[in-house]
């Protein structure tokens, strides 16, 4: 067994700071964390992990090894999002780490068999591509995990459709449906996060463009609010009527892509859908329209049919392709399609990731005390995990609440006035 594959060991130095600078931004994390190395919590656990390799990633890792894990073994979740200094610097850790920025699909799938070459028994997921792969190697394999923990929408939807066709073989917590994670990560890490990747990637302005969001979940919602506040006219694309309404009471227009793709200056998909902007909606476009994407999988924006209609291409910037059309028309592409926000800057801020890294390692460590008692389905987080770490974030923003009184309480089991 190779003990990590990294681009470049002499990058560690640069990786160890930015793992300083996380860890200090993640108090929630490192309170649990500390509680968990005290009793050597993972003892006699191995963890394979399959996350975007950034900094608050690779804390994550080292704690699960300071927690007493037998084993931690981590792949990257996108081809883009691993940052080599920082895989150079977890390794040094112990940790087995298996990723490089601009892996091959080939590579990819070779880095995911190598995590469960090391014979996890609990994997923390982004896309559930592990939790796939471990089941695509049979029931033997499957019977030794006690279970997964899932990080993201789209890997919570492919979970849910394995279970639906009962090839579920160990129960998944949903951690992207804690409420300290959706309400806060996907609104609020998404929301900055897009948009920082945008301003890096392009170096243009946001106020006063067209800004068209295709998606109006929890993720457009918080790219939409971000845009917004910068001072973009923003227009909301939907298929969820529900969605629509509330996208346009809060002050956005709502139309079809089709309609939308004449007037938008740029597209930003958070969907999780296939093919949400395709040739039908490019040849509508504007000149120098920019398109980009925020959802898991680099789907949604139709790279593919910009490849087959343009008759030209070059690299505009490290992170933007300049397609040329028939006609002269220009279309801009950021990160190939894929997640501009950890493709072309550092993803969701760390007080954010503290939250849903802190679901995580509590999600990961009610798998361990249930192992074997839990059903083989998609799982909601517990409601107390959620509590706490609500409790442990307010207490890291020196923020107290209210209590409810006894007479509260009793007021609000009661069916009397």
């Amino acid at each position: 067994m190779t003990l990590s594959i990294v681009k470049d060991p002499s990058l560690a130095a640069t990786g160890r700071v930015k793992m300083k600078w996380a860890r200090d931004n993640m108090p929630v994390l490192a309170r649990i964390a500390k509680r968990f190395a005290a009793s050597k919590t993972f003892k006699g656990h191995r963890i394979g992990m399959c996350l975007h390799l950034e900094a608050k990633t690779a804390v994550l890792a080292e704690d699960f090894l300071r927690s007493g894990a037998e084993r931690v073994a981590i792949t990257g979740s996108n081809p883009l999002s691993t940052q080599d200094d920082v895989a150079a610097a977890l390794a040094e850790t112990g940790v087995y780490v298996y990723a490089w920025r601009g892996v091959t699909a080939k590579d990819h799938g070779s880095n995911l068999e190598r995590v469960l070459d090391t014979d996890p028994d609990i994997l923390i997921d982004d896309g559930a591509e592990l939790s796939i792969a471990a089941h695509q190697r049979g029931k033997a394999y499957t019977r030794k995990v006690i279970g997964a923990c899932e990080e993201t929408t789209t890997g919570v939807m492919r979970l849910k459709a394995m279970e639906s066709d009962g090839r579920l073989n160990f129960p998944i917590i949903a951690v992207n449906d804690a409420l300290t994670k959706y309400l806060f990560d996907s609104r609020y890490g998404t929301g900055q996060s897009g948009l920082e990747g945008i301003m890096r990637a392009t170096n243009l302005l946001i106020a006063g463009r067209n800004i068209v969001v295709a998606g109006y979940g929890w993720v457009g919602r918080g790219v939409a609010e971000r845009a917004k506040g910068l001072g973009a006219r923003v227009i909301v694309t939907e298929v969820n009527p529900v969605r629509a309404l509330e996208a346009l009471m809060e002050g956005y227009d709502v139309m079809p892509m089709d309609e939308a793709a004449k007037i938008g200056d740029l597209f930003i998909t958070a969907t999780g859908n296939i093919d949400i902007i395709t040739s039908r909606h490019m040849m509508k476009m504007s000149d120098k329209a920019i398109l980009c994407n925020v959802g898991h999988f680099d789907v949604e924006v139709s790279v593919k049919d910009l490849e087959r209609i343009a008759i030209r291409k070059r690299q505009a910037r490290s992170e933007v392709t300049e397609y040329v059309l028939p006609g002269g028309k220009r279309l801009y592409v950021l990160s190939e399609g894929r997640l501009v926000n950890l493709a072309a800057a550092d993803g969701h801020p760390a007080e954010v990731m503290d939250m849903s890294f802190a679901d995580q390692m509590l999600s990961a460590d009610y798998l361990k005390r249930n192992g074997g008692r839990l059903p083989d389905k998609v799982l909601k987080v517990p409601d107390e995990i959620d509590v706490r770490v609500a409790e442990e974030r307010l207490s890291a923003f020196g923020r107290k609440i209210d209590l409810l009184t006894s007479s509260q309480r009793k007021y609000l089991r009661s069916w009397r006035s």
